[in-house]
């Protein structure tokens, strides 16, 4: 009889183990805390209305300035403010949904088709504070690795520029220029890795804050060939930028945070 339920049990665990990592690989529940919880739009709430009662003090101090790609003196600069698109002022997580009914997986092809659909949510808080940036005189410039790629044939632009600045206007984003949306591959040397980007920015404005929801759109060299721990040694070291400078905006679904993992991602979970 024992050994009948020690089998019995072995079973169990074993289907119960294949359902969690289904449901994990599927990004069920992160994408069910996105689109469902209080909490999700209480934590973009919570970052909007910080940066907006640092803005003054960040405008008022010329020397203020939120990167350390900006070198030199600024203080003639004008201000701006830089945000990352996907996650942090557009909402994706249709598109997240879709892959999780489907069981099936990000690809270039159908991310591409969703862009191209112009049909993300604001991210709770975005459009306010943008709207608010633009009625200070403050520059709004927006870094994203949405890929700047023909999608018809040769010669035919960057359709995903025009996409994105579409679907912005629909969320109640208006006025936003080609130069303002800088696209991963827009041009040369313009990778995944934000730096290059900023410092471009850094050139021509005094760039007072940053927000994000990875790593990447604060910190340069995070993405790959580093481990979990470096990781939270460069957030500590920074700890008086979060939340005053730089503001993250939550994705648990997707990012780089999961990349540097690797392959064996359960060896990160502990339990007692």
């Amino acid at each position: 009889m024992n050994n009948l339920f020690r089998s019995l049990f072995s079973c169990v665990v074993l289907l119960l183990s294949a359902g969690c990592a289904s449901t994990a690989n599927n990004n069920f529940n992160s994408l069910l805390w996105m689109q469902s919880s209080a909490e999700y739009k209480a934590n973009a709430l919570q970052a909007y209305n910080g940066a907006m009662r640092n803005i003054d003090a960040a405008l008022a101090d010329r020397r203020w300035t939120a990167v350390g790609e900006q070198v030199g003196d600024c203080s003639s600069l004008p201000p701006a403010v830089v945000m990352d698109i996907d996650e942090t002022v557009l909402d994706n997580s249709r598109y997240m949904g879709r892959v999780v009914v489907e069981k099936s997986a990000w690809s270039v092809a159908t991310w591409d088709e969703w862009v191209a659909l112009k049909e993300a949510a604001a991210v709770p808080g975005a459009v306010e504070f943008i709207n608010a940036m633009n009625g200070m005189s403050v520059k709004v410039i927006f870094i994203s690795n949405r890929e700047c790629r023909n999608r018809d044939n040769p010669g035919s632009g960057c359709s995903q520029e025009a996409d994105t600045i579409e679907n912005l206007a629909k969320v109640g984003v208006h006025g936003v220029l080609p130069d303002d949306l800088l696209l991963m591959g827009e041009q040369e040397g313009w990778t995944s890795e934000k730096k290059s980007r900023r410092e471009y920015i850094a050139g021509k404005y005094r760039i007072v804050m940053l927000f994000g929801d990875d790593l990447g759109d604060f910190l340069a060299g995070v993405k790959g060939n580093i481990t979990p721990q470096e990781r939270d040694r460069l957030v500590s070291e920074q700890k008086n930028n979060w939340g005053r400078k730089w503001f993250m905006l939550s994705n648990p679904t997707y990012g780089s945070w999961m990349n540097v993992l690797g392959d064996q991602k359960s060896r990160y979970i502990r339990s007692y």
